[in-house]
C-alpha cells in the first residue's frame, strides 16, 4: 500500500482584507469564515489547506492566485525537514564580501551578490538548569529517640528550573534552496569586529551587525517580520518549535514574488 504524503497550501496575508475576499477564500479551501479570516490576518504566511494529492493542492493554489494572493505549495517533508546550518561565531567585512567563521575556525566567504535573502527574527527557547538546594526535613528516627522532640536534618535536593530566553537571529539564504546557509545567534556571537561601535548589550550589538550586513549585501532581500510579530502571529512566530516552518514559508513567499 502506497502512503500519500500530505501536501500543504500556504497563503501570504494580503495588505487589506475585506469580507468578499474572506468568503471567496473560504469557499476555495472549504473552511469556515472565522478560520479563514484568521489565516488571512497578520504578516507571516500561514498554512491554509492540506491535501494528499499534489494536483489538488496546485489547483487550489491557482484559484487563490487568481484572487491576487500569493499562494505556496509544499510537501510535509519539505516543511518539516531540519536544516543543517553553518553557525557563524564572528565575521569580517571585506570590500565585496563577508568572511564568516565558526567556533571551530572553519570559514565561509560570501560575495556581496550571492545572498538572495537575509531573514532576521526573534525566537523563544527554554533553558533548563539543575539547581541544588539545602532544606531541612524531619528526622523520624532521631525524633523517636529524643522522645518526640522534633529533630530535623539538612537534606540536599536537586531540582530543574526552566526559564524562557528570547534570542535574536539572522539567517542567510541562497536563491536555490529554502535551507539557510549561515545563521547568527544573538547570544552565541563575537561582536569584536564592531570595534569602537561595540556596546555592552548583545541586542544593541546585533542591531549594529544587522545594519552592516545590510550594507554588505545590498542586492539581498531583507525581511524582519519575525522580529516583532503581532496579532494572530504573536505566539507561534517566536516559539523555537515553529521558527523553522515560518522561515521556510517566508523564503518561499519571496521566491514566489520574485518569480
Amino acid at each position: 500500500m502506497v502512503e500519500h504524503e500530505v501536501v500543504h497550501v500556504a497563503i501570504a496575508p494580503p495588505a487589506a482584507i475585506d469580507e468578499e475576499l474572506v468568503k471567496k477564500v473560504s469557499a476555495i479551501v472549504a473552511t469556515n469564515l472565522y478560520e479563514t479570516r484568521l489565516r488571512l490576518a497578520g504578516k507571516i504566511p500561514k498554512l491554509i489547506a492540506h491535501y494528499d494529492n499534489m494536483q489538488i493542492a496546485e489547483s487550489t493554489a491557482r484559484s487563490l492566485k487568481e484572487l491576487g494572493l500569493v499562494a505556496i505549495v509544499c510537501t510535509d517533508s519539505e516543511l518539516r525537514k531540519s536544516p543543517q546550518i553553518y553557525r557563524a561565531h564572528t565575521l569580517k567585512l571585506e570590500e565585496q564580501a563577508v568572511l564568516f567563521s565558526d567556533r571551530g575556525g572553519q570559514t565561509m566567504r560570501m560575495e556581496s551578490g550571492e545572498i538572495f535573502l537575509v531573514l532576521r527574527g526573534r525566537m523563544q527557547t527554554y533553558i533548563e538548569k539543575e539547581v541544588t538546594r539545602t532544606t531541612k526535613k524531619l528526622n523520624i528516627t532521631a525524633t523517636v529517640l529524643m522522645g518526640g522532640i522534633p529533630i530535623r536534618k539538612k537534606v540536599k535536593e536537586k531540582t530543574v528550573e526552566r526559564s524562557v530566553q528570547t534570542e535574536g537571529f539572522m539567517r542567510f539564504y541562497y536563491r536555490v534552496s529554502p535551507e539557510p546557509v549561515i545563521e547568527i545567534l544573538q547570544h552565541d556571537f563575537d561582536y569584536s569586529f564592531l570595534g569602537a561601535e561595540m556596546a555592552s548589550s548583545s541586542m544593541a550589538n546585533l542591531n549594529t551587525a544587522v545594519a552592516k550586513v545590510k550594507n554588505a549585501f545590498p542586492q539581498a532581500i531583507f525581511d524582519d517580520r519575525l522580529v516583532a510579530p503581532f496579532g494572530a502571529d504573536a505566539h507561534s512566530a517566536v516559539s523555537k518549535e515553529n521558527i523553522e516552518m515560518h522561515c521556510k514559508l517566508i523564503y518561499w513567499y519571496h521566491q514566489a514574488v520574485k518569480s
